[in-house]
């Protein structure tokens, strides 16, 4: 029901590759007009770039799932995605470059990449105005119908109203029941009661039924088929099984039987060998870089405060699995004997155990907080294999006592250094809320959205926002 039609997909993949080749002749003539470098090398090599770029970039768009109107709904997901995909496309030309033609212009390429990526984000965000201008005159909808109430109804409702820009329009709601809480906000009418479907779909052309009712009010799913079974419209049901779903939850065909699971593996078999090999890589690379780094903080922590250099503690890892955790010591000695002193509930009843004005921090500790740095040791427990580079970050088995079942998703993956939390907000937000973050991550997970996190986590570090 919500997907683009199949023609737009095509659209955007041939406007994507229409792009990438423009970008290439638009790179080669800023490389001969603007003042830079030394004289323009053999133009020659142009096709041979031309090619490249147009082998690599439809490859590495597709594989990202940017053709995937599932997936790129949200603009924010969609820039996400287009800014990752663009990212490892231009690693990927660079290397192909390099090893096909190295005495190629390195401006062209900046140029390429340069060119091509206001281009592709520029006509995207054209097309999302265009669809919405119109969405907005009538032009290009689909009318729904939502049949319903209770929670099941109100997010269906709030999912609908996200999806308005893509040519969804709620024409109203039908319930037996109380209204559907935030539906007098969004000016979405209630048409009437579940007796009234047949009625409401044809005067108001209706081309897709969203059935969104109480798990005990599925009996009457069949009694609404029933009378919209000569209707031109389609009828999908919404199952009130929201709280098991975050468990990855996707219907599968069993010898002909559809079945809806509820609890299956976070990531594949594939996806965790694939991230595994990241994170030895880049856990690598980083214990080497940061090395001078490390010896020159282990001294200021001797100098500062009278303890070990590294702090380890317990923590709940992937699967419930318990580890120790390593970090630079940045509070005094005996902190987590005063831990209980420092733990508090919000207004909300739920529990807090971090608080700007920590009494247990030292000096060095509040620099090494607030910049991140206290987290570096943690690439030892990366290349040990305890975590992972990016993930949900591992709690304390204390505050873990205290998860409600829905929270302990977050420990379906591997746990993390950085993660979809610490760039949304960091210390800023409290346990609960951390937590769904970490649901979003668990849920879409990619590579991409590994490099993504990684990306962004080196600017919110530098700028101290929200660590303490």
């Amino acid at each position: 029901m919500l997907r683009r039609n199949t023609n737009y997909i095509i659209f955007s993949f041939l406007f994507d590759l229409a792009i990438v080749i423009a970008a290439v002749f638009l790179a080669r003539w800023l490389r001969t007009v603007m003042p830079f470098g030394l004289p323009l090398p053999d133009p020659a090599k142009t096709p041979a770039l031309l090619l490249q770029a147009c082998l690599l970039y439809p490859i590495i768009f597709t594989l990202s799932s940017l053709y995937d109107p599932e997936r790129t709904y949200h603009a924010v997901d969609e820039f996400q995605m287009l800014s990752g995909a663009s990212f490892v496309a231009a690693l990927a030309l660079a290397g192909l470059v390099y090893f096909t033609a190295s005495d190629f212009s390195r401006l062209t390429l900046l140029y390429f990449y340069g060119s091509h990526f206001v281009l592709v984000v520029l006509w995207r965000a054209v097309a999302r105005l265009a669809r919405r201008a119109l969405n907005g005159n009538g032009q290009d909808y689909r009318n729904v119908l939502l049949i319903g109430g209770g929670e099941a109804a109100q997010r269906a409702l709030q999912r609908l109203d996200d999806l308005a820009w893509a040519g969804v329009r709620l024409v109203g709601y039908l319930t037996d029941g109380e209204p559907i809480h935030g539906a007098m906000e969004q000016d979405v009418p209630r048409l009437g009661g579940l007796a009234d479907v047949r009625s409401v779909v044809h005067l108001h052309l209706v081309q897709d039924v969203m059935v969104a009712l109480p798990a005990e009010s599925y009996a009457r799913v069949n009694e609404l088929v029933e009378h919209l079974i000569d209707q031109p419209c389609n009828i999908w049901v919404v199952p009130d099984y929201f709280s098991l779903l975050i468990y990855g939850g996707h219907v599968e065909d069993m010898g002909g039987v559809p079945m809806i699971s509820l609890r299956t593996p976070a990531l594949t078999g594939y996806q965790r060998v694939l991230k595994r090999v990241f994170d030895l890589i880049f856990g690598t690379l980083v214990q080497v870089v940061v090395l001078p780094l490390t010896a020159v903080i282990a001294i200021a922590i001797k100098l500062d405060s009278p303890g070990p250099v590294i702090f380890k503690q317990q923590r709940v890892g992937e699967n419930g699995h318990l580890f120790w955790m390593y970090k630079f010591r940045s509070m005094v000695q005996d902190a987590d004997a005063h831990l209980v002193d420092v733990m508090r509930h919000d207004g909300d009843g739920h529990m807090v155990h971090k608080r700007p004005d920590d009494p247990r921090v030292t000096r060095v500790g509040r620099i090494l907080r607030k910049f991140s740095m206290d987290e570096l040791p943690q690439f030892f427990n990366v290349l040990k294999g305890d975590m992972s580079v990016v993930g949900p970050r591992p709690e304390l088995p204390v505050l873990v006592e205290q998860y409600e079942p829905w929270q302990r998703v977050r420990f379906a993956v591997p746990q993390g250094i950085t993660g979809w939390w610490q760039v949304n907000g960091r210390s800023d937000k409290p346990m609960h809320l951390n937590t769904e973050d970490d649901i979003y991550y668990v849920r879409h997970f990619s590579l991409l959205l590994d490099i993504q996190i990684i990306l962004k986590t080196v600017w919110v570090a530098l700028r101290g926002k929200g660590a303490y």
